[in-house]
Formats: C-alpha cells, structure tokens, sequence
C-alpha cells in the first residue's frame, strides 16, 4: 500500500507537471498542505524536501515555497538513440502497423522506438510529453491528441520547439506549430465516398464523425462538400457528432431515432471503420439488411473490414508507409535535412456494405 509521504509527494508533483502550480508560483503553506492530505507535518516536509532534491520546488526563507522551472534542461543528448512515439493508441487498430513501419526504418538506421499513447486524454499526452522529454529522446513522432478542441499542452511543445528538438506529426497537426506532418486528406476523400454513395442513388446520408479530433472534423466537412454539389437533396442528409469519450450507447440511440424515421436513411457513413464495424452490428440487431435496407462505409481500410460480412466499404489508410515514411522524415530532421510534410490521397475500396438504395415504396412496405 502507498504510504501517506508518497501520496504527498505523488500528489504535489502530478500538481507541478499538470500545471496547476505554475512556475515560480507560491504553493501552500506546511500547515495547509498538513489540512489538505490530513497528514504530519514531518509527512510533508519529507515530500517537500524529496520534491526539492529533485529540483520541482525550491524555497525563499521567510518567504514560502515556490514551484521551480522543472523543464529546463530537456535539450537532447548528441549521442541519444531513442526516438519517442506518442500515439492516443498503440496495441488495436490500425496503429500496429503504422509503428511496425517505423520501427522498419528506425532500427535499421540504429535507433529504437520509446513508445507511449494518451488515450485522446490531455492529461495523459502532457504525462508522456514529460516522460518522453527525461528520457532525452532524439526526436519525437506524435499524433495529435483531441486536436480540434484547444490543447493546454502548448507550454511544453514551446519548450520543444526552443530546444529544437526534432518533431513530426502523424494523422493530424497541431494548427498552432508548424511542425512536418504525415497525413491523409482527410476533406477529399470522405467527399468521394459520399459521392460514391450518392452515384448509386443514395440520397438521404446519415454521417456519424468524431469531432474532438481534427481528422473528424475534415471527414465531416468532406461529407458536407459533397452534399453541397447537390443542393436540391442537400435537406436529406443528417449529421451525429461526438466525441471520443462518449458511450457507444449514446451514438446507438441517436442512430435508433433515425432508423424509426418514415424517411431513414438508406445509408450510413462512418468516422472509420472502428466505429463502422460495431455500427453494422447494431444496424442489424435492429431488423435491418446491409445493403439490402442500409449501406455502410467506414474509413481507414482496418485489416478485420474486408473479413465482415458484407465486407466492409471504405477508404484506404497508408498505415505502414506512413510508418515507414515517418521514420525516413525523422532521419532527415535528426540530420537538419529540409523536409517535405506528406499528404496521402486514400483510394476508395468498394466491398459488399453498399449497393444502390431500394424505393421509398419498397422502405414503406
């Protein structure tokens, strides 16, 4: 069990690193940190004095206690062989592939991968940021956590970027820094799998797209511009929004609502095929054939799409080559090469999840 002086210590750090203490702000008194974890005052200045040794506090006499510039010395080391990952996941999806790519080129030029993932959480990118940064790695390949909502992370990436510490970005950017990226168009090509939907005579379109992430937000704007090709069916077309943390539960019954509808849609378009997958599922505990009576598409091209039955529509992510064409930019940025960001354009991959939409008359019968 931990004991009290750890859970101080624990506690007062997490505190710092968060930046709930900023920089060279007082901290509470002995006597009050004593009343917030109800604990000695002997506890507390065992925590105090370990978090002083380790240079996050230091002291003003008669003055109090004050939060110490703790990430000042994160320059890296000439001779560091480490390249850090941050991914928002590591062991499902598509990302196994994409840092099998990496570690193809990374390895062979002598270096090894330190991996980390944030789960979408802030909290948990700055955790690995930190982590990441003590580690003196040589240079940093992330992908963006929730990077469409505001990032209070940024005091860090501008600790980085003063450094001059090699990054890249994967599946997304930070609008903020103009670090290089490896990325999907995500805008043009959910557009040409709407107009794909649309070709076959699909007119009503439910869109379902993570909006916490940057790549959602393109998807979502793709699907839009396609609908504004065809203004006189643009009334059909239906939109959920949510984001990462949300309850499949609650994506479920938004998707209910409009399956009760007189004028359902006859198709639906997924944020990828993560979500696809289950929303096929669904789609058919409910009484519903695809494509008979809904087509699905996903995005990404996951290895398990092709294997659903029907085989999944989708668009295709470059997942290894993005790996691969990620650590070849790292080498570059190590060896102060200029460096072109990458912007892959996805082919379509038609499988069985669509076909051409049955009649009003025939949905109403």
């Amino acid at each position: 069990m931990e004991n009290k002086y750890q859970r101080v210590k624990d506690s007062l750090k997490e505190a710092i690193l968060s930046g709930k203490y900023p920089i060279d702000e007082k901290l509470p008194t002995e006597t009050e940190l004593m009343e917030q974890f109800k604990v000695s005052r002997y506890t507390i200045r065992r925590a105090v004095g370990d978090l002083e040794t380790e240079h996050f506090i230091y002291r003003i006499q008669g003055g109090g206690m004050f939060v110490q510039d703790w990430h000042k010395d994160w320059a890296t080391e000439n001779d560091s062989k480490m390249i850090g990952v941050i991914t928002t996941h590591i062991a499902d999806y598509i990302f196994p592939q994409i840092i099998y790519g990496m570690d193809k080129v990374i390895s062979d030029g002598g270096y090894s991968l330190l991996l980390g993932n944030t789960h979408n959480n802030h909290d948990k990118e700055r955790k690995n940021l930190i982590n990441m940064l003590n580690s003196k790695v040589a240079g940093l390949i992330i992908e963006p956590t929730q990077s469409a909502l505001p990032n209070p992370n940024m005091d860090l990436y501008q600790e980085i970027k003063d450094d001059q510490i090699p990054v890249l970005f994967i599946n997304a950017a930070y609008p903020q820094l103009d670090f290089p990226y490896v990325t999907t168009a995500d805008v043009s090509a959910e557009k040409k799998l709407i107009d794909h939907l649309l070709r076959m005579g699909h007119e009503s379109i439910l869109g379902i797209f993570q909006v916490d992430d940057i790549q959602g937000v393109h998807r979502m704007n793709g699907f839009v511009q396609a609908y504004q090709e065809h203004p006189d069916i643009s009334y059909k077309s239906n939109l959920i929004m949510y984001q990462s943390g949300d309850d499949f539960a609650r994506i479920t019954s938004r998707i209910s609502s409009y399956l009760k509808d007189a004028e359902r849609p006859t198709a639906i378009a997924c944020y990828n095929d993560q979500l696809a997958i289950p929303v096929m599922a669904f789609v058919k505990e409910q009484g519903f054939r695809v494509p008979q009576d809904i087509s699905i598409v996903g995005f990404d091209n996951y290895q398990m799409s092709q294997y659903m039955s029907p085989g999944l529509t989708t668009l295709n992510h470059e997942k290894e080559i993005m790996g691969e064409d990620a650590g070849r930019m790292m080498f570059q940025l190590l060896n102060k090469q200029p460096v072109q960001s990458i912007t892959y354009e996805p082919e379509l991959v038609i499988r069985q999840s669509t076909g051409a939409p049955k009649s009003t008359s025939d949905r109403l019968g």
